[in-house]
C-alpha cells in the first residue's frame, strides 16, 4: 500500500479501479444471496431488527461512529481537489453519485445479513460477512473473506492517498515539518508524507484494537469536522466575495456542526473514558507545538536542517516548485 502510494499516482488510480470493481461485485454477491433467502421466505429475522435497541442518545452516538466510519470515504475526495481536473464540477459529482451508490450497497447487505442471520449470531461472531457465506455460499464462501481484504486494502489505500496530501499541503504551508512537503525527484509524489503516515498507521495498530481505533479516531475526525465546518461559515461571512472552486449550500454546515456537537458531547456524558482523555490530550499537545513552533516560530533550526537532508537522502526529494514560503 506504502509503496504503491510512493510509486506513483496513475499505479494508485489503476490499482483503486480494479479494487474497486472487487468490492462492488463482493457486495452484489452478498446482496444476491440475500435476494436468495427472502424469496425462499426467511423473512422472520427482519421483522426482529429493532428488538432491544437502546435510545440512549450516548449509545446511539457511539454507534454512529461505526456505522459513519464506513462511509468516510468522501472524504478522501475532498482533500484531493489539488490533483482533480476542474474540481468544481468533479468533486460535487462523484460525492453525488458515489454516497447515494454506497449507501444502497451498505443498506442492501445489511438487509441480506439480517435475512439469513439472527440477532445474536450477528453480535457473536467475529465477522458478519464470513458467517453470512458460510451459511449461503456453500463451497464459494471463500469469496466473502476475499472480497473484505480487498475491499480493506482498497480503503486503506485511498485513505492514505488523502491523508498523506493533508500532510504533504500543511507542511508546504509550513505548519508541519518541511521535509513533509518534498517531493520524490523521479515520480513526483509526496514520499516523506507517505512514509510519515505509514509510520503513525503502524504505531497505532501495535498500541490498540479496531474497535477502540474507530471510536478514538471517530471522536478526533467530528471534533475537527466540527471546527471546521465552523471556519467555513467565518470565512464565508468575512471572504464571502472570494472565488471558490465550489461551494456548497450554507444549511449544509450548520447541520454538519450539530451533528459534530451530538457525535464528540454525548460519547463523553454517556461513557467517560480515558480513550477521549487521550484525545483531547492530543488535541492541547497540537495546540501547544503548533504555538511554539509555528506561531511563535521558535524552531530548533540546526535539528530541522539535518532531519531535512536526511529525509532528502532517504526519499531522493526535493521541495516542490510552489512552497509557500
Amino acid at each position: 500500500m506504502t509503496y504503491i502510494n510512493i510509486t506513483s499516482v496513475k499505479l494508485f488510480v489503476k490499482v483503486q479501479n480494479i479494487f474497486g470493481v472487487c468490492k462492488v461485485f463482493a457486495c452484489l454477491v452478498v446482496i444476491g444471496g440475500g435476494i436468495y433467502e427472502i424469496a425462499r421466505g426467511n423473512t422472520g429475522n427482519l421483522d426482529k431488527g429493532f428488538e432491544g435497541s437502546n435510545w440512549n442518545p450516548g449509545s446511539i452516538a457511539l454507534a454512529l461512529y461505526s456505522g459513519l466510519w464506513a462511509y468516510d470515504g468522501w472524504n478522501s475526495v475532498t482533500v484531493v481537489t489539488e490533483e482533480i481536473i476542474n474540481p468544481g464540477t468533479n468533486v460535487p459529482l462523484s460525492i453525488s453519485i458515489a454516497v447515494p451508490l454506497i449507501t444502497a450497497l451498505y443498506v442492501f447487505m445489511n438487509v441480506a445479513y439480517m435475512a439469513v442471520l439472527n440477532f445474536s449470531e450477528m453480535t457473536s461472531v467475529p465477522a458478519v460477512a464470513v458467517a453470512f457465506g458460510a451459511r449461503v455460499l456453500g463451497p464459494a464462501s471463500f469469496l466473502i473473506p476475499l472480497g473484505v481484504a480487498v475491499s480493506t486494502f482498497g480503503c486503506a489505500m485511498s485513505v492514505q492517498f488523502g491523508v498523506t496530501r493533508v500532510c504533504y499541503t500543511a507542511a508546504r504551508g509550513g505548519h508541519m515539518l518541511e521535509a513533509l512537503s518534498y517531493v520524490n525527484i523521479k515520480r513526483m509524489t509526496p514520499a516523506p508524507a507517505v512514509a510519515f503516515q505509514a509510520l503513525l498507521t503502524t504505531l497505532f495498530i501495535i498500541v490498540g484494537n479496531i474497535n477502540t481505533l474507530i471510536e478514538f479516531a471517530s471522536w478526533f475526525l467530528w471534533f475537527f469536522y466540527g471546527l471546521a465546518m465552523v471556519a467555513l461559515l467565518v470565512l464565508r461571512r468575512t471572504q464571502a466575495t472570494k472565488p471558490r472552486p465550489y461551494k456548497v449550500p450554507t444549511v449544509v454546515p450548520c447541520f454538519v456542526v450539530v451533528v459534530a456537537i451530538f457525535l464528540t458531547v454525548f460519547p463523553i456524558v454517556h461513557n467517560p473514558s480515558v480513550k477521549y482523555l487521550m484525545a483531547i490530550g492530543f488535541i492541547i499537545l497540537g495546540v501547544s507545538l503548533y504555538t511554539v513552533f509555528v506561531y511563535y516560530k521558535k524552531t530548533p533550526y540546526t535539528i530541522l536542517r539535518k532531519l531535512t537532508f536526511l529525509t532528502q537522502v532517504l526519499f531522493e526529494s526535493v521541495p516542490p516548485t510552489d512552497r509557500q514560503d
